[in-house]
C-alpha cells in the first residue's frame, strides 16, 4: 500500500508530462500580438505619465516560504499607499526532496500554495479598491498542467501518512486552481472590480526540473531544446491574463497557451474548493467570512 502510494503520483505526473510534450510537438507557442514596439513603447510612457505622478520600478522582498515574511511584505506595501491593478501568483518549487517552512508547513503546500493563499487574501483590500468597472483589478495565479495527476486530502494536505514529492507538488497546483475558483466566485458574489484566473505556462526550460529523477534529467536536455518553450514563450500566457483586454471583467478561466482550457473535474468541486479555503485560513489565522 505505502509503495502503492509512493509510485501513483509519479507515473501520473510523467503521463501529463508526456501528453503536454505532445501537444508542444505539434502546436506553436502562444505569443502576444507583435506590434510596433517603438509606438507601443511610447504609448505606455505617455499613459504612465498621465496616469502617475512619479513612475519608478522597485523591488521588494517576500519570501513565500515564511508567513511572517508575506505579512511584514503587505505592511510595507500597504505603507506606501499605492494602488495595486494585477498580482500575478508565480513563485515555487518542484519536486524537492522533503523539507517544512519556518512555520512547519511542507514546502510544496506551504510556499506554492498556502504563502499565495495568504498573500493574495491580505492584498485583496488593495486590489479592490484599485479596480473599477471597465477597468477590473486582476489576480493571476501560475498552475502547472501536473494539477491534473494531483490528488488532495484535505486531511493530510502535508504528505505526512506518504511523502512522494511528485504528489506534493501535484497537489501544491490542484490546490492553486482550487482557490482561483474559489476567489473568482467570491469576487463576483460581492460584486467586487477584481478577476482572478489560473493559467499554466506549459513546459519552459528553467531551472525547475533540476530535481527530477536522473534518467528524465538525462532525457530532458536534449527534449528541453526540440520542445520545451522559452522562458519568454512561457511568459506569454500570463501576461496576457494580466493585461489583455479581451480579458477586461472576465474571471474563473483556466488559460494554456492563451487559450481556455478546461482544468482537471475535481478543480471545479465547489464544494472541495469551500473546504479547503476553510482549512487554508485555518492554517494561516485568517477569519473565513
Amino acid at each position: 500500500m505505502w509503495l502503492l502510494s509512493y509510485i501513483l503520483p509519479v507515473v501520473r505526473l510523467y503521463l501529463v508530462g508526456v501528453k503536454v510534450l505532445i501537444y508542444q510537438l505539434f502546436n506553436k507557442p502562444f505569443t502576444l500580438p507583435a506590434g510596433n514596439e517603438e509606438e507601443e513603447g511610447l504609448a505606455a510612457v505617455k499613459k504612465i505619465h498621465q496616469e502617475t505622478i512619479q513612475e519608478k520600478v522597485e523591488f521588494m522582498y517576500l519570501d513565500l516560504a515564511s508567513l511572517k515574511s508575506v505579512r511584514q511584505f503587505v505592511r510595507r506595501f500597504e505603507s506606501r499607499g499605492l494602488p495595486l491593478h494585477v498580482l500575478v501568483n508565480n513563485a515555487g518549487v518542484m519536486l524537492v526532496p522533503e523539507q517544512v517552512t519556518e512555520d512547519g508547513f511542507e514546502l510544496h503546500f506551504g510556499l506554492n500554495y498556502l504563502g499565495h493563499f495568504l498573500l493574495t487574501n491580505l492584498l485583496l483590500d488593495a486590489l479592490k479598491n484599485s479596480g473599477r468597472s471597465g477597468s477590473c483589478s486582476r489576480v493571476v495565479t501560475v498552475s502547472s498542467a501536473t494539477h491534473y495527476g494531483g490528488c488532495l486530502s484535505l486531511n493530510d494536505l502535508q504528505g505526512r501518512s506518504c511523502y512522494s514529492p511528485h504528489g506534493a507538488y501535484s497537489q501544491s497546483k490542484l490546490a492553486l486552481v482550487l482557490l482561483t475558483y474559489h476567489l473568482q466566485e467570491r469576487l463576483q458574489g460581492q460584486g467586487d472590480a477584481v478577476t482572478a484566473n489560473a493559467v499554466d505556462p506549459g513546459m519552459v526550460d528553467t531551472a525547475l526540473y533540476e530535481h527530477l529523477c536522473r534518467p528524465a534529467q538525462m532525457a530532458k536536455r536534449p527534449v528541453a531544446k526540440l520542445l520545451f518553450r522559452t522562458p519568454n514563450e512561457g511568459a506569454s500566457t500570463a501576461i496576457y491574463a494580466a493585461a489583455s483586454p479581451e480579458l477586461e471583467g472576465v474571471g474563473g478561466l483556466y488559460l494554456y497557451n492563451g487559450q481556455k482550457t478546461e482544468s482537471s473535474a475535481v478543480s471545479y468541486d465547489k464544494r472541495l474548493q469551500t473546504q479547503l479555503w476553510a482549512k487554508s485560513c485555518d492554517l494561516v489565522g485568517l477569519q473565513k467570512a
